[in-house]
């Protein structure tokens, strides 16, 4: 009986503990960000009616709240429904009255779904960006670039012939030997990569060079990164003379040329070829680059430790970019305050 209760005083404390966390983040979050502006971009794209029994809609803050809560926790639907209606510091930031209840899970599902729809998250994500730039948290001084396979569970079962893609070789067609069953995301495509096959998405990020998110592509896993540079670059809006960090499998003459008419500096790992091994002054540059290039790999990394990421949660390509550009979105607001607090050391 005493061990039980020691248990339960325990868990108490952590419990409180937890809250405390929690409330301290949410309100570093509130101080950090204008809500004003993205309500305005909320408003443009999600628009408020009547429910079917004619109450008044959820506002589209409060489920854009809900979503980045869901995935700071990495929860589903229906349990972001269930820890808002639960906790405290859930429903005071997202601005729910104590009487009120949360939207269930099929409102934020529909939300975006609509969101989703209209591409709504891309201005969503570039405000957020635009207020963290204001902040010094996001500088671009240096870009970084590179990209993640995400798996989808939704894959092909049994024995099955496919032409799979080599991971940084031309695209190929994939060829199916049968059909896919309707459990299949049809969307995503097979690639080999170190080895072993993988069927899903590929997310490219661009980022800063702490490894903040400053734009973000999403593609089936079988593209081919090194030849879509462009299509990744536009994702970001990059200064000019700002070097662009990227490692050897991004090293090519049509690269070297699209960063000269963006007034990037090439700053991609240099490649060793057949009989043209790397110069001494190839692998010093190398070793400097590499210093900052990691980062990118970190955020990959963060993504997926912090929030359950690298898997895929939804079926068809707009909606894992939508997985995407909430993860993003995410991992610059989580690392937002220990970057203000590393500044205000210097």
């Amino acid at each position: 009986m005493e061990l039980v209760q020691q248990a339960t005083l325990a868990d108490s404390i952590c419990d409180t503990r937890s809250r405390k966390i929690k409330q301290t983040f949410f309100n570093q979050m509130n101080t950090l960000l204008d809500w004003q502006p993205i309500l305005f971009i909320l408003k443009k794209h999600y628009t408020k009616g009547k429910s079917a029994t004619g109450k008044p809609s959820y506002s589209g803050l409060l489920l854009f709240k809900m979503s980045l809560l869901q995935t700071w926790y990495g929860l589903s639907d229906y349990e972001v429904e269930d820890r808002v209606n639960d906790s405290i510091s859930f429903s005071y930031f997202c601005g729910l009255p104590i009487d009120s209840v949360a939207p269930d899970h099929s409102t934020l599902s529909r939300f975006r779904s609509i969101m989703t729809k209209v591409e709504a998250y891309e201005p969503l994500f570039k405000e957020i960006n635009r207020q963290l730039e204001s902040h010094k948290i996001i500088v671009k001084t240096g870009a970084i670039i590179d990209a993640s396979v995400i798996d989808t569970p939704l894959k092909p079962k049994g024995k099955t012939n496919y032409k799979v893609t080599q991971d940084r070789e031309d695209e190929q067609e994939v060829e199916v030997t049968k059909e896919f069953s309707d459990s299949v995301d049809k969307e995503a495509a097979w690639i080999k990569k170190g080895g072993k096959y993988r069927f899903g998405y590929k997310k490219h990020h661009v980022t800063d060079n702490e490894g903040l998110v400053l734009g973000v592509l999403t593609t089936k896993a079988s593209t081919n990164e090194i030849a879509n540079l462009t299509e990744v670059l536009d994702t970001a809006d990059l200064p000019k003379d700002i070097p662009l960090k990227a490692d050897k499998g991004y090293q090519s003459k049509k690269n070297t040329e699209i960063l000269k008419k963006r007034n990037l500096k090439n700053h991609i790992l240099k490649k060793a070829y057949k009989n043209k091994p790397l110069t001494y002054w190839e692998k010093k540059f190398n070793k400097l680059i590499g210093k900052t290039r990691f980062k990118v790999e970190r955020t990959f990394g963060g993504i997926k430790r912090w929030f359950s990421g690298g898997t895929a949660r939804y079926r068809g390509l707009k909606k894992m970019h939508t997985q995407n550009m909430m993860e993003a979105i995410c991992y610059n607001l989580y690392r937002s305050p220990g970057i203000i607090a590393s500044n205000s050391k210097i």
